[in-house]
């Protein structure tokens, strides 16, 4: 075919994932909208319709790791397309759905399909890019995910005033089919799947991380609420550590790992991977304190929230294709470093928040934090890249998009547990439902003192992933290495 011959193949393979992104982005954010819609039309209460979306992200963030290692065995364009037509399925389930329990299982199928599209997308894109590039490939990535990230919310208010609920799903069974005919048409087989590993598919090894996941993800999203010494949530982290034990042992006495924990040995690849997570803590803690804090103590209404928003959202979109693509010229030490140190700058712009700050240090802390982490994002996953073999990409694009996910809930979760202990210490209901139910003076100040708090307190860690990128070494250049060459180097330098 024309396309994959082309001297612009790469771009096209570029537009056929960037489509897919979006559409599995920006449903995730049209459905929010459509929760009080959904609730109505079951005559259910909130905390049975957030499993809506609850049941989606555990779905996916349980089976990112071993998606993306199955489609290096099976093959990466197969394992994409086959998780969009599950997630388009799914998506007519939900439409048909005629109890809320019927919809929490289609999303829960949708999750699947979704894992397998998020555990690949990255793989398939670095496949199509030369490593010279690399950099520029990530940054591309991050702009789709953007849009979807603005767009979702936006189109799902409308579709939901216009359709109703199930026109979000209508619209993602449409966006969907168009999706899985991008890929077949454009996804070259022998150029994306050619470096795959194949072997034996881990299932001890499978189950045990989902396991992991799902158990550690309940607990961390419940422990605020139920109270981090409750026997539930000391028994569930109880249960990950010996899980997670477990699967450490499994996984370097197998042949055929789901995940290469030698890897680890290689500081580039894991100090990458731990300033990433504290990156995506800081991001969380600001995605969910802020619009409390917009809404409830600056007396906002939610579309002028949004509003406040979208210019952050813009800046993450725009810094991340600039700051991939020179790191693949400049190297990714000055980018990793100077982004984390402008997420910091912008968290401790946002601690300075008071109940009668002006809205321009809501914008320009939220747009600086932003810049800092679009920078930082591209250049530090390339360089992660940069110590592993192209036939590893799709567990290793898995497992960065579960650190991710993981991070973001437990920035939340480490947000909300500061902003509740500072109420509690002052001597309000220690909960967040107090600060829209209440409304009075003393607790919204009080529940302002926890956010500076949590928000100085991210910048901190935020703070202490850039002193680390600084240690993180390497060459910081793509493309100064033979295709390829990555995990020679890492057991070159594990054995020295």
């Amino acid at each position: 075919m024309r396309i994959h011959t082309s001297e612009r193949y790469r771009w096209w393979v570029y537009s056929a994932i960037a489509l897919g992104l979006f559409v599995s982005v920006a449903d995730h954010g049209s459905v929010a909208v459509a929760l009080p819609s959904i609730a109505n039309e079951f005559r259910t209460d909130l905390p049975t319709v957030q499993w809506v979306m609850i049941a989606y992200a555990l779905t996916i963030s349980s089976l990112l790791l071993p998606m993306g290692r199955l489609s290096d065995i099976v093959g990466r364009k197969r394992l994409y397309v086959g998780g969009f037509t599950i997630f388009l399925v799914a998506a007519f389930l939900c439409i048909v759905a005629n109890d809320i329990v019927s919809l929490i299982g289609a999303r829960v199928l949708m999750g699947l399909g979704a894992s397998m599209t998020q555990a690949t997308s990255m793989a398939i894109l670095l496949s199509a890019f030369p490593e010279s590039e690399r950099g520029k490939a990530l940054g591309l990535q991050i702009s789709a995910l953007g849009a979807g990230a603005v767009g979702g919310p936006a189109i799902g208010g409308f579709v939901v005033d216009a359709f109703g609920w199930q026109g979000v799903f209508f619209l993602t069974v449409a966006l969907s089919v168009i999706a899985i005919a991008a890929a077949q048409v454009v996804l070259d087989r022998k150029r994306t799947d050619g470096a795959t590993s194949g072997g034996r598919f881990d299932l001890v090894g499978a189950v045990t991380s989902t396991a992991v996941m799902i158990v550690f993800l309940l607990a961390m999203s419940n422990g605020a609420e139920m109270g981090w010494r409750s026997p539930p949530i000391v028994v569930g982290f109880a249960a990950v550590l010996g899980l997670l034990s477990y699967f450490t042992i499994w996984e370097l006495r197998s042949q055929s790992p789901m995940l290469d924990l030698t890897l680890f040995r290689h500081r580039v690849f894991a100090i990458g991977i731990v300033s990433n997570a504290m990156s995506y803590m800081g991001i969380s803690s600001v995605r969910f304190l802020m619009p409390f804090y917009l809404q409830a103590v600056l007396g906002y209404s939610p579309a002028q929230v949004g509003l406040v928003l979208v210019p952050s959202a813009f800046a993450w979109m725009i810094t991340g294709p600039v700051g991939g693509r020179l790191s693949d010229k400049f190297g990714w030490t000055p980018f990793n470093v100077g982004g984390l140190l402008l997420s910091a700058v912008g968290l401790f712009i946002l601690s300075r928040a008071t109940e009668m700050s002006p809205l321009w240090l809501v914008v320009v802390g939220t747009v600086t934090q932003s810049v800092g982490t679009g920078t930082f994002n591209a250049p530090n996953n390339s360089s992660i890249f940069s110590v592993v073999e192209r036939r590893r990409y799709g567990v290793i694009s898995g497992f960065i998009n579960l650190v991710r996910n993981t991070a973001n809930i437990t920035g939340i979760a480490v947000a909300t547990t500061i902003v509740v202990t500072v109420m509690g210490s002052q001597g309000f209901e220690p909960s967040l439902a107090a600060v829209s139910d209440s409304g009075t003076e003393g607790v919204l100040g009080a529940f302002t003192s926890g956010m500076k708090t949590a928000y100085l307190t991210m910048s901190g860690l935020v703070l202490l992933g850039a002193a680390l990128s600084v240690l993180k070494g390497g060459r910081g250049r793509t493309g100064d290495l033979p295709e390829g060459t990555g995990n020679r180097v890492e057991e070159t330098e594990a054995k020295s």
